[in-house]
């Protein structure tokens, strides 16, 4: 795969959104016309892991990826947004376990055959996307595809699978409120409108009993194979190390390279899926997946880079683009164990979209967090003000500021930090655009 050179497929896209709507439209009669005119591809694929739910859901993919790689598997996956790139969307499966982004050349091809064949007809630049999607995982062989869903689930334009291998759901909490309804039950069961008749469905970690309750009834009203976090399956940290544990025995693995307690609850939903899904885990190959599983801004650490030498010497740089309250006090609790640890000043850069819970995210970092640094998103209208951002910071118990970038927000902690303190950890997140723009001007852009 060509992970440099990027340009035609970005200028394809690029043509497509003065075209059409970069919402959602929530139906799928269009990306079921436009897919039609193609054959079908949707229908020819090979065996599909479709992700769903509020957080967890790109670590869950990549956990999926690594298991089935590990055992010398082709893995089609489909995720979003990006962080940097657009084809980091589409990452085509190659021989022996091996995958990477699509090649420029040919995801601009497709992209123009999806617009000719679509031929003027309404759509939304994510039909598009997700068409495209199904176009090159048919035309490509893999032995798998990980379908991530864009939002909610039902009528989101992944959901044409009509037999997936597994319909997986990870935690559920309130966002997208204005699309899935204001009560973790409403969006619950648009998550579970990706479920299928007769089909294996694995629930992960639910922090809310309601959103779990909905899941289940429709899993049995479906009649499908059911498999629950915490009744199926599990997993927990013991001695160093994480034991996974389900109805055929006890796993002792090494604990997963992505940080966080809560990355252990989507290791055992993934072990769960493609289990689920119908293929065959050794220990040795569970056991590589969690040494080799990567997913970009999911409190990723920055070890080089322009942002990292804007630190103070000896920083911890770390990134995650976690923007709901879930997220916020999944990464507030990971920030706290590392604090345990190691404590250093803790300070927080954060930009975040219009359509997100400020306070909700800043509540879990009450005492927690030294100084929060609130910053514009670039490329797009549609960030909170950093000045309103920072009101939110500061109603939720926070010392905070508004700052005009990522950089300036390094030198003022640069010039706050105690030389008589640690080197301060530092978080920059708040939204996945937001950790796209640190990743590009850190140099350090997904590969």
């Amino acid at each position: 795969m060509d992970n440099q050179s990027f340009g035609a497929a970005e200028q394809v896209i690029e043509h497509l959104m003065q075209l059409h709507p970069k919402g959602f439209d929530l139906s799928l009669d269009r990306i079921r016309i436009l897919l039609e005119k193609f054959g079908n591809p949707h229908k020819s694929l090979p065996p599909v892991i479709h992700i769903a739910g509020t957080n967890g859901k790109g670590s869950t993919s990549a956990f999926c990826r690594a298991l089935l790689e590990a055992s010398g598997l082709s893995v089609h996956v489909h995720s979003s947004p990006h962080l940097v790139r657009w084809h980091e969307r589409f990452r085509i499966g190659g021989p022996g376990g091996t995958s990477g982004y699509v090649d420029d050349t040919l995801l601009a091809e497709t992209l123009r055959r999806v617009e000719a064949v679509n031929d003027g007809a309404k759509a939304t630049v994510f039909e598009l996307l997700t068409a495209a999607t199904f176009v090159l995982f048919a035309d490509i062989p893999a032995d798998v595809v990980i379908l991530e869903v864009g939002l909610g689930g039902r009528y989101d334009a992944t959901n044409v699978i009509d037999n997936p291998a597994v319909s997986v759901i990870m935690p559920i909490s309130l966002d997208h409120q204005a699309y899935l309804g204001d009560r973790v039950e409403l969006i619950a069961a648009e998550k579970a409108g990706i479920m299928k008749p007769g089909s294996p469905v694995v629930i992960g970690h639910q922090e809310f009993e309601a959103a779990e309750e909905v899941l289940i009834a429709t899993a049995d009203r479906l009649g499908c194979p059911l498999h629950i976090y915490g009744q199926d399956f599990t997993a927990h940290e013991e001695h160093g190390r994480l034991v996974y544990q389900d109805g055929d025995g006890l796993m002792d693995l090494p604990l997963p390279l992505l940080p966080g307690r809560h990355q252990h609850a989507n290791a055992a939903a993934a072990i769960a899926a493609v289990k689920a899904a119908g293929f065959v885990l050794e220990d040795m190959a569970v056991e590589r997946a969690m040494q080799s599983v990567f997913w970009p801004a999911r409190l990723q650490r920055l070890y080089e880079g322009v942002l990292v030498d804007a630190a103070p010497q000896g920083s911890e740089l770390w990134l995650d683009g976690g923007h709901n309250p879930g997220a916020g006090e999944v990464i507030a609790e990971a920030l706290a164990s590392f604090e345990e640890k190691e404590p250093r000043p803790l300070y927080l850069i954060i930009g975040m979209i219009n359509t997100k819970d400020p306070f909700g995210f800043f509540e879990h970092f009450a005492g927690l967090a030294h100084y929060v640094y609130c910053a514009p998103i670039k490329g797009t209208d549609a960030f909170i003000d950093p000045v309103a951002l920072a009101s939110s910071a500061a109603d939720a118990g926070l010392a905070a500021e508004p700052v005009s970038s990522i950089g300036e927000a390094l030198e003022a902690i640069y010039d706050r930090a105690d030389p008589n303190q640690p080197p301060p950890r530092i978080l920059i997140g708040g939204s996945l655009y937001f950790a796209g723009n640190a990743l590009a001007e850190n140099g350090t852009p997904p590969a």
